[in-house]
């Protein structure tokens, strides 16, 4: 929580996909609890290397143009994205593990540690593997 009581809340690649194809299987759940930080004024950050990771996943699934608009809009001056520096990436490696399952990668890693940064442990995302790391979901914020 920050010092002025709003929860912040990190968001993960999945969640961006989900939001922005509608026939996405978690598009409605994305998109209610979007509304749902909205309304209680939730500090969202979003983590340079999901958008990444979203805007290739939405080109790959769907077309350039999307994912041309979608990285456009997330790289506007209104929305706070976390950059990826040293400190974050050597907190990513203490919880990447070789031997985890291969959707769990580095990518999610640096989420935790962008969590980490910003003294929070709500993540937004679809991805169980965060709570079994100690982190929150925003389902169950």
């Amino acid at each position: 929580m920050t010092k002025d009581s709003r929860p912040i809340v990190i968001v993960d690649a999945d969640v961006i996909v989900a939001q922005s194809i509608l026939n996405d299987s978690n598009h409605n759940k994305a998109l209610h609890a979007s509304n749902t930080l909205k309304e209680i004024k939730a500090r969202i950050v979003y983590s340079a290397t999901a958008i990444l990771e979203a805007v290739t996943v939405i080109q790959k699934k769907r077309s350039s143009v999307l994912a041309y608009n979608v990285a456009n809009l997330l790289t506007k001056d209104r929305v706070e994205v976390a950059q990826v520096d040293d400190d974050i990436l050597a907190n990513a490696m203490a919880y990447f593990n070789p031997t985890t399952s291969k959707k769990n990668t580095l990518f999610d890693c640096v989420i935790m540690a962008v969590a980490n940064k910003y003294n929070t442990d709500i993540i937004f995302s679809f991805d169980k593997f965060y709570t079994k790391q100690g982190f929150r979901l925003v389902s169950e914020f």
